[in-house]
């Protein structure tokens, strides 16, 4: 597969630190051990859960961002392939697939128009979204870490071309719950970080997208009155839980819950709406990592969830503000995932 490395058993086993007396994820999740044939051996493994990773920021750079959300994948895998074996998370429910290899479009960018790295967008949403179709054909559910929220149009289209195969319905569409200090609903205007959600639900793939955590200072008057007007868009603002109480966060929770009822959905969780966490979009003002932890919990243990993506996280960005600590945020919040989905099964 192009742009696709695939991790056989010695690459966990790599970020792995072992020792006596202990078993950790590394040294028991699963793996493809052919790549060429891959597809079988997905469709025939145990596992419920396959991670891969999308380690690229052309998409957030082409949105005019700051680079360097490809470093969140290697954090991310140091992190989880860690955490112990245990009666809470049993590590041959997941394999880890491997990662896309995009230095050379990182490579080709340097230097180029914004339109150029739209462009190469674009080329990404074509590798990214048979993947996620394959995974979710094969009865997985993909947990993808980014990278850039860009590749949420790359989910969304996978996720529903895989649901309109499995259920012989070419109008299935898929709704979205995004965790997100940004609607990432921007104009038509060529592909990149903040218009995901956009195409996605401009091209058929999205029927109904519910939005917790969009900060009142981030959203253009043009953008909220249009999306005022769509009945299948749902807003929670930040502002009108924490400030003016309107409601409290888990009523906002229930409300997407149910206004996205009636079709599987994809969940998307962008970091940059915890805060103080090292992002394109970095903020002093969010929720917290706990609060984060428990709407994944409570979505995952009540909908039938057919992906999560965790994006926009860094370990070190370009204008050189870092994290020590992203992997072992995302580490939590997809194992949190994980230990809530799976009591269903």
């Amino acid at each position: 597969m192009q742009f696709f490395d695939f991790y056989k058993k010695e690459k966990s086993l790599a970020f792995t630190k072992l020792r006596t007396g202990e078993t950790k994820l590394g040294e028991k999740i699963l793996s493809i051990s052919d790549e060429k044939n891959w597809e079988t051996e997905l469709q025939q493994s145990s596992a419920r859960y396959v991670i891969i990773g999308i380690p690229e920021s052309i998409g957030v750079k082409a949105n005019f961002g700051i680079g360097g959300t490809e470093t969140a994948w290697k954090s991310f895998l140091f992190s989880f392939l860690n955490i112990q074996h245990n009666q809470f998370l049993n590590a041959e429910d997941i394999l880890l697939l491997g990662a896309f290899e995009f230095s050379s479009f990182q490579e080709k960018i340097k230097n180029k128009s914004i339109e150029f790295l739209r462009d190469c967008v674009s080329e990404i949403d074509e590798l990214v979204y048979p993947v996620i179709q394959k995974i979710i054909l094969a009865n997985k559910i993909p947990i993808i870490i980014g990278g850039g929220h860009n590749n949420a149009y790359g989910n969304c289209k996978g996720a529903a071309i895989a649901l309109q195969q499995k259920n012989n319905n070419s109008k299935q569409k898929i709704n979205v719950i995004n965790i997100d200090a940004h609607t990432d609903f921007r104009a038509i205007e060529g592909r990149h970080s903040g218009n995901g959600f956009s195409y996605a639900m401009h091209e058929g793939f999205i029927e109904k997208y519910a939005v917790v955590g969009v900060q009142e200072n981030y959203i253009s008057q043009q953008l909220l009155t249009s999306i005022q007007k769509n009945k299948n868009i749902q807003l929670h603002f930040c502002e009108d839980i924490f400030l003016k109480e309107k409601y409290t966060l888990d009523e906002a929770i229930q409300q997407s819950i149910a206004f996205t009822n009636g079709n599987s959905i994809g969940l998307e969780v962008d970091v940059d709406v915890i805060e103080n966490i090292v992002s394109s979009a970095m903020s002093p003002s969010g929720f917290s990592v706990n609060q984060v932890r428990k709407m994944i919990t409570q979505i995952a243990k009540q909908r039938e969830v057919s992906y999560l993506h965790i994006c926009e996280g860094a370990a070190q960005l370009e204008n050189e503000n870092s994290s020590p600590t992203i992997g072992k945020l995302l580490a939590f919040l997809v194992s949190d995932f994980i230990k809530a989905n799976i009591k269903k099964s």
